[in-house]
């Protein structure tokens, strides 16, 4: 049954499936697949099959499944999802879509999810908040992807570099802690990822753009070229101190603890500016044991670090 409802919302949510696509998904032989799909027809849910290179299986088109299959923990999870992106765009389309999932709502349900309450809070505001500048940048180029707009920016890299850019948007991801926007960019002629913290002058123009045929999928699958460069592997010793934070932050099963408490973690990052802002960040509490390039550069930064202060303290023995 569980593999039964699986196909069914597969061919729902997709235009067509081949039967090594399914086959492959709930790991089983075509003959099972074949015989899956016969069953969930005789149910009433009519799938129609197609031959040839582009050929499989999808739903009739005028075919709309019930509701009913969609449990209330369901809707709760889809609304605090939407809550949460709401949050960011401030979109009144997001408004229209909530109204219309509360509506999927039994009456007699209603109550029984407003004595529940949220469970379950997805908001990808930072802790300091996103200002009305961010939600309107989000709304901007959300709008844009749609209508297939061509905007520019003046973008900043991680060297403090801007140059400005011409772009034709394709979509908004949110990884980790911030919002990306995928683009083609004409002067580099491929797509992009860029943050939207590093964007400014936001320009939206009346041109239109053709679709290149590169979809969002696509270039998530791609993710981090530009952003993340090649990874490395590390080996961080920590004092015993920051035991708490270093198991948050690296995760439990990767601190190895030394009969002196010390913490000794080994993992892998991408060797780019936030690596070292990271390590720099724990100030005198780590040290880089391997490798050696990353100690030397730690050690070359913390010396320019402390060259900026030197005659501080003598200016304020004065004073």
């Amino acid at each position: 049954m569980e593999r039964l409802l699986g196909i069914t919302m597969m061919l729902l949510s997709r235009r067509r499936v081949n039967a090594q696509t399914l086959a492959d998904k709930f790991e089983v032989s075509h003959r099972t697949i074949y015989r899956d799909l016969e069953t969930i027809n005789a149910a009433g849910i009519p799938i129609v099959s197609f031959t040839g290179s582009d050929g499989g299986y999808e739903i009739m088109e005028q075919y709309r499944i019930d509701r009913q299959i969609v449990t209330l923990d369901d809707l709760q999870s889809i609304l605090a999802a939407l809550k949460g992106v709401r949050a960011s765009l401030d979109d009144e389309e997001m408004d229209g879509l909530l109204t219309k999932i509360k509506a999927l709502v039994a009456r007699s349900e209603q109550k029984q999810l407003e004595e529940a309450g949220d469970t379950l809070i997805f908001d990808t505001n930072l802790w300091h908040g996103g200002g009305i500048k961010d939600r309107t940048i989000l709304a901007q180029l959300r709008q844009a992807s749609k209508n297939r707009t061509v905007v520019s920016f003046a973008y900043t890299n991680t060297d403090g570099e801007a140059e400005q850019r011409e772009v034709e948007p394709i979509g908004l991801a949110w990884k980790g802690y911030a919002w990306y926007l995928y683009a083609y960019c004409r002067l580099r002629g491929d797509y992009r990822t860029f943050r939207l913290s590093r964007l400014d002058g936001l320009r939206v123009h009346m041109e239109r753009f053709a679709n290149r045929g590169v979809r969002m999928e696509e270039l998530d699958a791609r993710w981090g070229n530009q952003e993340r460069g090649p990874e490395i592997e590390l080996t961080l010793l920590f004092r015993p101190r920051l035991r708490v934070r270093v198991e948050e932050t690296f995760g439990a099963d990767r601190v190895e603890v030394r009969e002196d408490g010390s913490l000794l973690v080994r993992a892998s990052y991408p060797n780019n500016h936030w690596l070292y802002g990271m390590i720099l960040g724990y100030g005198a509490d780590v040290q880089v044991l391997e490798p050696a390039a990353v100690a030397a550069r730690i050690r070359t930064v913390g010396a320019q670090i402390a060259a900026i202060y030197e005659g501080a303290e003598t200016d304020a023995a004065v004073t």
